[in-house]
């Protein structure tokens, strides 16, 4: 539930690296997201701070990278693909991923003598996590990364389902009550912004006919006097 803040983190991220511009009105909105998930989180059953203070740290880490993938991808000057751009950020999650890895969970692994290394597992997770961050990549370059944070609410709604269908974990009334209300400001601002989509497209299309018209008048006039001078 906490992942609804996402959005709001990438717009503040987002305007700081002037990739967004400032409105008060999705300030306002982004606000009312956080609203909602703060009541989520107070409403949990089994509410942990330390828990809580890693998740929101870990969406402005997530936040911060997709903001530095959309500048990677969309700046003048950079022409990097999708795959180019996993070329060259996907050494560089490997080294940063090692550090905690040797140091949190090799020697737990090292304790455990029944570990077995499954080759089908662990090379299944690992196609998954590429076409992911394929598709991210993807995404990210053709909209903004605010787009694709917003498109992810519906896997959130997904996750929290499993996790109280299958896992059976507790999901009270009052968490609930705080999602909806997050979701409903992603909700709006997923309107809003496909909103001015349209119209900024529609704005294109109209500039777009207004040049081909001056152009067909330009050159309606040269020809009579490129007939004169002929003569």
């Amino acid at each position: 539930m906490l992942k609804a803040l996402m959005p709001v983190a990438v717009y503040s991220i987002g305007v700081l690296f002037r990739k967004d511009a400032f409105k008060s009105s999705t300030m306002a909105n982004m606000l009312a997201i956080s609203f909602g998930v703060a009541i989520a989180a107070f409403g949990e059953a089994k509410f942990d701070t330390w828990g809580v203070l890693l998740q929101l740290g870990a969406v402005a880490f997530e936040a911060t990278r997709l903001v530095l993938i959309q500048i990677l991808l969309t700046s003048k000057g950079i022409n990097l693909n999708p795959i180019t751009s996993l070329y060259y950020v996907a050494p560089c999650c490997f080294v940063f991923l090692l550090v905690p890895w040797v140091a949190v969970e090799l020697p737990l692994l090292k304790e455990n003598s029944t570990f077995h290394f499954d080759y089908f597992i662990f090379g299944t997770n690992s196609f998954c996590a590429f076409a992911l961050n394929l598709a991210v990549f993807l995404l990210v370059g053709k909209t903004s990364a605010l787009t694709m944070n917003v498109a992810g609410v519906v896997k959130d709604w997904l996750l929290i389902a499993f996790s109280w269908s299958v896992i059976k974990d507790t999901v009270t009334a009052v968490n609930l009550v705080g999602y909806g209300l997050a979701f409903l400001g992603v909700a709006y601002y997923n309107h809003s912004k496909l909103k001015a989509l349209r119209e900024k497209e529609a704005a294109e299309r109209k500039e777009d006919e207004e040049s081909g018209r001056l152009l067909d008048q330009i050159e309606g006039d040269e020809t009579p006097r490129k007939n004169e001078s002929e003569g």
